[in-house]
């Protein structure tokens, strides 16, 4: 192109047209010498594909097939468009790793906001086209499934979930001030969740500001607010095989001494010097308590995305934890859990610290020790628990 003079009167004005290059000669030859070619040599391994993308290739396949059509791009007289088997492959060994756009732009031979589009695109459409089949809304059927489950590997009856917050560092936002800044001198947001006996999750909220505690991101969560008004769907109160002269007793999520003693919802004794009894319920309850620990620690270990400082906006960051979430649940959907053979799988017995102050209600307290006194009955004792 040349350059046009262009003259009005006095004035001359040269006008020299920018040019622009669709794609840059480094990125042009992805198709043979980008990763996406491993990728594709991955298939005939089972091993070295899972252990690349966490998923299996039935599982890989799976997930694509659902968000294949929404992520999916028309061809145009510019450019060839990335497919959206390789558009899920770059997000995917994202989440996998933790590695930087730069690291994956330069690996996949795409532009660095092409990674950054994908990512946000990928793990949204994961999150939509999964939540549904993966982490559907509970209702009471599932509820007595989930607490069977904990009574068959826990010991723990009418129990519906272990809740916990755990935090997701990112880089700090602009212009956000200490809101995202957490107690452990970091930003994140909280990952506030509820699982199941399989470490399954049954229930999450994302996006809370790091500053809040885990008692007050349930407060103000959806989650919480839906707990507080009795509209969970739980099932009726029932009695407990060999405690029914305890009469009917609620089902309940377990959680630790961050979070508020309700009627559904379970903390432990403050306090050092407790009696025996209650010794005891502390011990159960951070037995089954610890599940939720347990689903976070997987999380990290198969997302390697948790183990850096996620270094995306906030917005991106909730779609990604979303994303790894489900995708979690997709991986251990059919896979059943071994229980614990002794009380060498047992947490210690740890006193609970004090957590601000607790305004349990009678009813509260009432269900708290109804459950304390079916453990110390010989109908609920197991042969693990403290002694005097």
């Amino acid at each position: 192109l040349c350059s046009t003079l262009v003259s009005c009167g006095c004035v001359a004005l040269l006008l020299t047209p920018s040019r622009r290059v669709w794609v840059h000669e480094t990125l042009r030859s992805r198709e043979h010498l980008g990763e996406f070619r491993l990728v594709k040599e991955l298939r005939l391994h089972d091993d070295r594909f899972q252990n690349y993308f966490r998923l299996s290739r039935e599982q890989f396949d799976l997930v694509l097939m659902r968000v294949g059509p929404v992520v999916y791009r028309m061809k145009t007289n510019f450019r060839d468009p990335i497919s959206a088997t390789q558009r899920l492959a770059i997000c995917l060994r994202y989440l996998a790793t933790g590695d930087s756009y730069t690291t994956i732009a330069s690996s996949y031979r795409v532009g660095i906001s092409t990674v950054a589009n994908i990512v946000r695109e990928v793990s949204k459409a994961i999150w939509d086209s999964l939540v549904e089949d993966f982490m559907p809304v509970p209702k009471a059927a599932q509820w007595r499934e989930i607490a069977q489950g904990y009574m068959e590997t826990w010991q723990f009856p009418n129990c519906v979930g272990a809740i916990d917050g755990k935090h997701v560092v990112m880089r700090a936002p602009n212009n956000s001030g200490s809101q995202y800044y957490n107690y452990k001198g970091a930003f994140s947001i909280v990952l506030l969740a509820v699982v199941d006996a399989r470490y399954l999750f049954r229930v999450v909220d994302i996006g809370a500001f790091g500053r809040n505690s885990d008692g007050g991101t349930l407060a103000a969560s959806a989650f919480g607010e839906t707990l507080r008004e009795a509209r969970l769907d739980l099932p009726e109160d029932m009695l407990i095989p060999g405690a029914e002269h305890l009469g009917t007793m609620p089902h309940v999520f377990v959680g630790d001494e961050a979070f508020p003693l309700r009627r559904n919802l379970l903390r432990p004794y403050p306090g050092r010097n407790l009696s025996l009894r209650r010794r005891i319920f502390n011990y159960r309850l951070s037995r089954a308590r610890r599940v939720v620990e347990n689903a976070f620690g997987i999380l990290t270990a198969q997302w390697r995305i948790y183990q850096r400082v996620i270094g995306v906006s906030p917005e991106i960051v909730d779609a990604i934890v979303k994303a790894t979430v489900v995708l979690h649940n997709l991986q251990r959907w059919n896979t059943p859990v071994e229980p614990p053979g002794s009380s060498e799988d047992a947490p210690a017995l740890q006193p609970a610290r004090r957590v601000g102050t607790n305004n349990a209600t009678q009813e509260a307290i009432a269900s708290r020790e109804a459950f304390t006194t079916y453990f110390c009955s010989a109908a609920g004792a197991m042969p693990w628990d403290p002694e005097a």
